[in-house]
């Protein structure tokens, strides 16, 4: 979530903030906030695909600061799309604002597009360096705050809700989080950061009750939108407001300023609401009256509804979560399997899978490609096609349960997973033109909804030229079909089986392939035959030398042993090829043509994670894909056209 200009406004107020040398504490980390941050305000590379190794030491490194000053990090994410579809009017904008920053940065301009597999490589250095974690089914900021008010610690993120929820332990803006710069001698290492409590916000207006904050929030708009009748209210507010006493700095107050100064002449919500009902002529005062044409459930109540984002429960269940407990039923997710739930808690499935199965609906991520060529994703439909037949395909007692849930849930709405959006994708069957050279995996076909002709459709949501377009896209059924309901029960060999189908490759021939390894050459392999135009052989050399360099830049690295290895030979050859790397200050334009091949590769891995996440989600055992020394967008033109030199 984000509230509108109140960055601007709090930050511009230095005495909102307290100076503090933050040590031997708790601390509750906004995940996605600290992979986009980190990412970005390091100047990591966009154009090309994807610094993920530099970014993985910095993350670590970001992490060792943190153990250095016996701060124990507590990392929760965002799930999936929030099933109310409250938010989901700005996801759209924003991913429609990404595919022009994508094209942006293609042509040499600003722009700022996250590459597409960061989010696996930071899961993964967190599996590896122990740090606890937990993937939230769809919105984590509510989460968020419940844990860190009831462990009195601070949250640490880059999310301006946070400057409105109530928080003991305070709230550390990431660019005020001098993690880089420790201090303080060897024993009482700390980072320099500033604290935001409401305290002095709520000083600043004669004292108003925190409780009001909310309101502010909804009546300036955050990302869940504004009730369309407030504009209509602020218009009645403004003059009013503004001219009762004037800004509290320099100049003309700001609107957030201006419904601070309003909303500090109450004594608590009910009364701004009471208010807000008299002044839009409502009828019947309270959470359920009438408006003022009629409607049920004026702005009054509207607003008291969409203030609820921010309440704070006593009892987190995270607590339990990160104290070593199970899946709680109010973080579990209505139409998941239960041995699946485990998996997402954990960041093990990919959000893409549990919008699939909970909201048939799909965002995928804009990428840096020519975009008078077909999306990137175009090139891995038939991946998705399948992990759509296996996620959607029922059996009739699961199918019968799925209509008495969406049945309740559309009944309930609100928050929680469901709502009259929980049909998702099943509207009308539109059927998209295939592209040349596009082909689905040997022996599917389309898959239907039991007892009905009509096929099951996934709501895709992708880049046509530089505009976001809806597709339906039909899912498809497996030779050998898998079942979400049955994935617990299959065997691994059945499991493996299906990859090996949809990616179109003989298990025989990954047979000499390192465990590892077998992933992303099954899937370079699909790469070659499906994407359009087809790739080079230097390029696909230079992707080869990527693999090679990240996978001895592995075995290199401090702590790692293998006995069966010969150190000396692999640090030759691996010297040999860090010298032919590009350093981020070397790189001299962009080779539009092979950053669109190399996005489809990205797109095809990218699907195939999600594809892989789902079906080995339901073996606990099964360990996490290792992202980071396959793909490091390093390579030049002149290395990739002579191929490997060592």
């Amino acid at each position: 979530m984000g509230v509108q200009g109140l960055t601007t406004f709090v930050e511009g107020n230095r005495h909102f903030f307290q100076d503090v040398k933050f040590r031997d504490s708790r601390l509750v980390i906004d995940g996605c906030s600290l992979y986009f941050r980190l990412y970005f305000n390091h100047g990591l590379d966009q154009q090309h695909g994807g610094d993920y190794d530099a970014f993985a030491s910095l993350l670590t490194q970001f992490l060792s600061a943190l153990a250095t000053c016996n701060i124990q990090p507590y990392v929760v994410l965002d799930g999936g799309i929030d099933p109310s579809d409250k938010k989901f009017p700005t996801l759209r904008q924003r991913l429609q604002s990404k595919i022009k920053e994508a094209d942006s940065l293609s042509h040499g301009r600003n722009g700022s597009v996250l590459p597409i597999l960061t989010r696996d490589v930071f899961i993964q250095v967190l599996i590896q360096r122990g740090v606890p974690l937990f993937q939230c089914p769809a919105e984590a900021d509510r989460e968020i705050a419940c844990l860190a008010h009831q462990w009195n610690c601070p949250v640490l993120t880059n999310d301006s809700d946070f400057y409105i929820f109530d928080l003991p332990g305070g709230y550390l803006p990431f660019r005020f989080f001098q993690w880089a710069n420790l201090n303080g001698k060897a024993s009482q290492r700390y980072i320099s950061v500033r604290r935001y409590t409401t305290n002095g916000l709520c000083r600043l207006f004669g004292g108003m009750n925190r409780e009001l904050l909310p309101l502010c929030a909804v009546l300036t708009g955050n990302d869940y939108g504004t009730p369309k009748d407030a504009e209509t209210l602020l218009g009645l507010l403004d003059t009013s407001a503004l001219a009762r006493g004037g800004g509290r700095g320099k100049g003309m107050p700001s609107r957030i300023e201006g419904i601070l100064l309003w909303l500090s002449s109450f004594s608590n919500p009910a009364e701004a609401l009471e208010e807000v009902s008299q002044l839009m002529q409502e009828e019947g005062r309270g959470g359920g009256g009438r408006g003022k044409r009629g409607q049920r459930g004026g702005l009054s109540s509207q607003l008291w509804a969409a203030m609820q984002e921010y309440h704070i429960t006593p009892q987190s269940s995270l607590a339990h979560w990160f104290s070593g407990g199970k899946v709680l039923p109010g973080v579990q997710i209505s139409g998941l399997p239960e041995c699946l739930s485990p998996a997402a808690a954990q960041g093990l499935l990919a959000p893409l899978v549990v919008d699939v199965v909970v909201m048939h609906r799909v965002l995928l991520i804009p990428q840096v490609e020519n975009s008078k060529l077909a999306s990137s994703h175009f090139s891995a439909r038939a991946i998705r096609q399948a992990m759509y037949g296996i996620l959607l395909q029922r059996g009739e007692d699961v199918q019968a349960q799925d209509i008495r849930v969406q049945e309740n849930f559309r009944g309930r709405g609100g928050r929680g997973r469901g709502g009259d959006q929980v049909r998702g994708g099943r509207g009308q069957s539109v059927t998209l033109p295939t592209q040349q050279g596009i082909c689905v995996a040997a022996g599917a076909s389309t898959v239907q909804a039991q007892g009905s002709s009509a096929p099951i459709y996934v709501e895709e949501y992708d880049r046509l030229d530089l505009n976001l377009k809806k597709n339906q896209v039909e899912a498809h059924l497996l030779r050998n079909p898998l079942r979400l309901d049955t994935l617990g029960q299959a065997p691994v060999a059945v499991r493996l089986g299906v990859l090996h189908e949809v990616l179109g490759v003989k298990e025989s021939a990954l047979s000499s392939v390192p465990l590892h390894l077998k992933l992303v050459v099954a899937v370079t392999g699909f790469w070659l035959r499906e994407a359009i135009p087809t790739p080079s052989q230097p390029l696909l050399q230079a992707l080869v030398l990527g693999m090679v360099y990240g996978e001895l830049s592995w075995n290199n690295q401090p702590g790692v042993t293998n006995p069966q290895l010969n150190w000396a030979a692999e640090r030759n050859v691996w010297a040999g090829l860090d010298r032919l790397r590009v350093r981020p200050g070397e790189r001299r334009g962009l080779d539009v043509g092979a950053a669109h091949s190399l996005s489809q590769w990205q797109a095809c891995l990218w699907s195939a994670l999600c594809l892989r996440s789902a079906i080995a989600a339901a073996n606990a055992g099964t360990p996490p894909i290792m992202v980071v020394q396959w793909y490091l967008g390093a390579w030049p033109p002149p290395v990739s056209e002579r191929g490997p030199a060592c």
